[in-house]
């Protein structure tokens, strides 16, 4: 098998249509546009059913690619946009791309791999049928990244689609019931069921362990590795795996952890640890070149209560608890790692405990970022 490198680029955007350093990156060959494999991203909207600034962004992303790939090639990058720069979340891409090298590995790498699932049927979301799809699409990922065992897998990120009241009527008149009526709530339940496909693709949780009933209900049934956004600009599933193995070559590594709630910042401080950080206090500016990416999830407790205090996350009829959650957790991190241009992303079902969430952090070894 030939040998490839991964590089992640992390560019800011002044608007969810800024693609100004993306193109000059582009044009400058720093990223090469035919190893482009997905890009991620923070957009400044409310992550909501009505946030139309990922398709936005989408777009813009899209045709900045489109003019430096072959025609129809741009079809095949997964672009992930997540909605809500709530508190000070710095709006940004992450641009993940890969080479072959001719380098020969002398210890395991960061490898990337995606794949594009099938459009998925409006009445089977957030039901069994769109966590076997998931699964099914996150073990070919696995192979398009060279990875064999689910251990070496560090985060899996997910945009998978939702429900409109448009979508809810076109299954209806097909004689088809939906899992909600409730588009908002349609988000949860197809972030919670794709979720619970990472989960039985990395042998966390088995497919007949779940059922229709479980999905958005029994948070007991979770993944430590996935992350997973929804949003009205797709059909489909557009899955990233992320991880290590000892067939990619390069100066960068992943590492991830699980915090159980939104201040359990102690693990994350042992995954800087892992990754050769002091992480003693807030990262140094020295240090801060050589964190490449910072990805988490954030939820707000299904209890109403953090660590035994009540919290009113979940009472507030104005802004949507995941807005809450971003901001609350984006803070607690950003104090860690010295900055904001971090990828938060809010609505955390079965991804990490209850009020809890994943954490994946992407560093380079030597301190050379690309």
């Amino acid at each position: 098998m030939q040998v490839r490198q991964a590089f992640v680029h992390r560019l800011p955007c002044a608007a969810p249509d800024d693609m100004s350093a993306l193109h000059r990156a582009l044009t400058d060959a720093t990223i090469d546009p035919a190893g482009v494999v997905a890009v991620l991203g923070k957009t400044e909207g409310n992550g909501c059913v009505n946030d139309f600034t990922r398709a936005f962004a989408v777009r813009a992303i899209r045709d900045t690619l489109a003019a430096f790939l072959p025609a129809g090639a741009v079809d095949a990058v997964s672009t992930v946009m997540s909605g809500g720069t709530e508190g000070g979340l710095s709006p940004h891409l992450l641009v993940l791309e890969r080479r072959p090298t001719d380098r020969v590995p002398d210890q395991p790498s960061l490898a990337i791999g995606s794949v594009h699932t099938a459009d998925l049927p409006f009445h089977a979301l957030g039901r069994r049928d769109q966590v076997r799809m998931v699964a099914d699409g996150v073990r070919a990922a696995m192979a398009d990244a060279g990875i064999v065992d689910p251990a070496d897998v560090h985060f899996v990120q997910i945009k998978c689609p939702l429900l409109t009241a448009a979508r809810i009527a076109e299954a209806e008149a097909a004689s088809q019931s939906t899992a909600t009526r409730d588009t908002l709530k349609s988000m949860g339940l197809s972030r919670g069921a794709s979720a619970l496909g990472v989960a039985v693709a990395l042998g966390e949780v088995a497919l007949d362990a779940i059922t229709d009933a479980d999905i958005g209900r029994n948070f007991a049934l979770s993944s430590s590795r996935a992350s997973t956004s929804g949003g009205v600009e797709l059909l489909n599933h557009e899955i990233v795996v992320i991880g290590m193995s000892a067939l990619w070559s390069g100066d960068l590594a992943v590492d991830h952890a699980v915090m159980a709630d939104s201040i359990d910042i102690l693990p994350v401080r042992d995954c800087l640890r892992r990754l050769g950080f002091a992480a003693d206090g807030q990262l140094t500016v020295a240090e801060q070149t050589r964190l490449v990416a910072l990805l988490a999830k954030a939820e707000a407790g299904t209890s109403g209560s953090l660590r035994g205090r009540r919290h009113t996350m979940l009472d507030d009829s104005d802004i949507s608890s995941t807005r809450h959650a971003r901001a609350f957790v984006a803070g607690v991190l950003s104090s860690l790692v010295g900055h904001a241009e971090i990828f938060v992303s809010g609505g955390a079902e079965h991804q990490g405990p209850d009020g809890g969430g994943p954490v994946a952090i992407i560093a380079s070894r030597s301190g050379a970022c690309p």
